[in-house]
């Protein structure tokens, strides 16, 4: 079922900030954090998952089984990456359904043709407005509840100028997704261009590496965002200090990177529910091994 809080917070103008998980240690972590929401990133899930780019591959079951697992681990509103729709109108119908039923609060679908591309390299080609909106309307048509949120977002800013993803953001909206996803502004006036030009939330990629500025929430608020994600922060940073781990080992030094320690992982991964769950049953569980 979608969480409720995320519609509430964007209709409240409360500032979104939505950190980038890849599996189910990271969406774990996030939710013990004070942020408002998950983002599950396909970039991410399909690095951390099939170790191939996010170049299409993926398909929905496989998406689809991440997003379930993800938002059955947390708390917070999960906004999870459902690329094209996976096809055409059925499809997008479909992915809808299944995304909702997951447990997911908020669908991001793009305008991308397919296979869609990451969208901060190049060579990504688009579907046309038209076709974009039909998707958009079916989505609206298919969720079974107004908590369940359409994230539209459109990578026309790259081949097409600023103002075209502008237009195809105002007509998305009109078209019934609940917020605008301008991928890929090249600069910080683009983004106060997007800004001022849309009534309607908001949301900024800040995807380390890319070519949209890095900025604080504040400056981000300012220029008329409602929300952030940052859907490879944690997974770059996972991979930087995962390499130097184990290239210290495999030099046979004594590892250099600062650790978790095990009591706190094996607390943050379950394991005193485990303990909890014996100390109830202690009876039953000695009567099952014959102890």
């Amino acid at each position: 079922m979608a969480n409720p809080d995320l519609r509430l917070k964007l209709r409240h103008k409360t500032f979104v900030t939505a950190p980038g998980v890849f599996d189910l240690v990271s969406a774990k972590l996030v939710d013990r954090t004070k942020a408002e929401a998950i983002y599950m990133s396909g970039f991410a899930v399909v690095a951390s998952n099939l170790g191939l780019p996010d170049a299409g591959i993926a398909d929905y079951s496989q998406m689809l089984d991440r997003a379930a697992a993800i938002s059955d681990a947390v708390k917070k509103p999960v906004i999870a990456d459902g690329d094209t729709g996976y096809g055409g109108l059925l499809n997008v119908h479909h992915s809808v359904r299944g995304f909702e039923k997951a447990g997911v609060t908020m669908i991001q679908l793009e305008d991308q043709k397919i296979p869609k591309k990451c969208g901060h390299e190049p060579r990504r080609h688009i579907v046309s407005t038209a076709e974009m909106i039909n998707k958009i309307k079916v989505a609206s048509d298919a969720r079974s509840s107004r908590d369940f949120l359409i994230l539209a977002r459109t990578d026309a800013r790259t081949s097409y100028g600023v103002d075209e993803a502008v237009r195809r953001g105002e007509a998305y909206a009109r078209a019934g997704a609940d917020a605008i996803f301008i991928e890929a502004p090249e600069n910080i006036e683009e983004m106060q261009k997007i800004g001022a030009q849309l009534d309607v939330p908001l949301v900024s990629n800040q995807l380390h590496g890319g070519k949209t500025p890095i900025l604080p929430k504040t400056q981000l608020q300012e220029m008329g965002f409602a929300a952030a994600i940052y859907p490879t922060a944690a997974l770059f940073a996972a991979a930087k200090v995962v390499k130097t781990v184990y290239d210290d080992l495999a030099q046979g030094r004594q590892v250099s990177a600062a650790l978790e320690t095990f009591e706190n992982f094996t607390n943050m991964i379950g394991f005193q529910e485990v303990f909890d769950f014996e100390d109830r049953f202690a009876d039953a569980v000695e009567l099952e091994t014959g102890d």
